[in-house]
């Protein structure tokens, strides 16, 4: 179980103008409840909340939190963040209560090379990366292990495979798939079907204009003059 601590200020001041003062003040504005406990506002300073976040996984580890004075065991159940900055808008803690279980999801960790990758070329394919359990709050584990060394080509492991840590109670459906080890998927380039001819590249048509009847007998006929030319000579040398 992982552990942190953390200083809020309890507040009384409460609406969006209350918040906005307190975001603008460099604090975040903050709730905490939990089993016999009303819901109580509270301000925490933005920087050391941000630094913390950086250096712990915020689902699973406890955050002790100093009230001034008085302390509670929390859990970070959700964060909200403004749509498009990396600004924290509110946090809402759940105050631990000794002996009562709470419902947390914890990442999983893959552990070795699937023989079916090592040894068959395939791929191992995580379908789920988080199991949601129910545990007593000081034995939440900080991630649970799944070990794929021995899975093979065509084969996966389901929630009922996973070996989860004692006093865990797994949430999820035991026969939901964990991961499997599959061949990868190859890329096939289309091919030309069997007997299929190819296209002869087509040439430009040449278009030619048709003579006219007009045209071809022109073409026939002596220039005009000339055949007349001749004829006069001729008869003129004999006289």
């Amino acid at each position: 179980m992982a552990t942190a601590s953390l200083t809020a200020q309890v507040r009384s001041d409460v609406g969006k103008g209350a918040a906005r003062k307190l975001r603008t003040a460099g604090n975040v504005p903050a709730v905490i409840y939990g089993h016999g406990r009303e819901p109580q506002p509270l301000a925490i300073n933005t920087y050391a909340l941000e630094r913390l976040l950086e250096k712990v996984s915020y689902r699973t580890t406890v955050i002790e939190l100093d009230l001034g004075g008085t302390s509670a065991k929390t859990l970070i159940r959700e964060i909200q963040r403004h749509p498009y900055r990396k600004q924290i808008l509110h946090v809402d803690f759940q105050e631990l209560v000794a002996g009562e279980r709470v419902t947390v999801r914890v990442p999983l960790v893959f552990v070795g090379v699937p023989e079916g990758v090592r040894t068959g070329g395939g791929i191992l394919d995580q379908v789920m990366h988080e199991l949601e359990i129910s545990v007593d709050p000081s034995g939440i584990p900080n991630h649970i292990d799944v070990d794929v060394s021995a899975l093979t080509i065509g084969h996966s492991l389901h929630v009922s495979d996973v070996k989860v840590p004692e006093g865990v109670e797994v949430l999820d459906a035991q026969n939901a798939t964990v991961c499997v080890c599959s061949i990868p998927k190859a890329v096939e380039e289309p091919t030309p079907e069997a007997g299929a001819e190819t296209a002869a590249p087509v040439e430009p048509e040449l278009i030619r204009r048709a003579k006219t009847d007009e045209e071809g007998a022109e073409g026939e006929a002596a220039p005009e003059g000339k055949g007349e030319g001749k004829g006069e000579g001729k008869a003129e040398a004999k006289k």
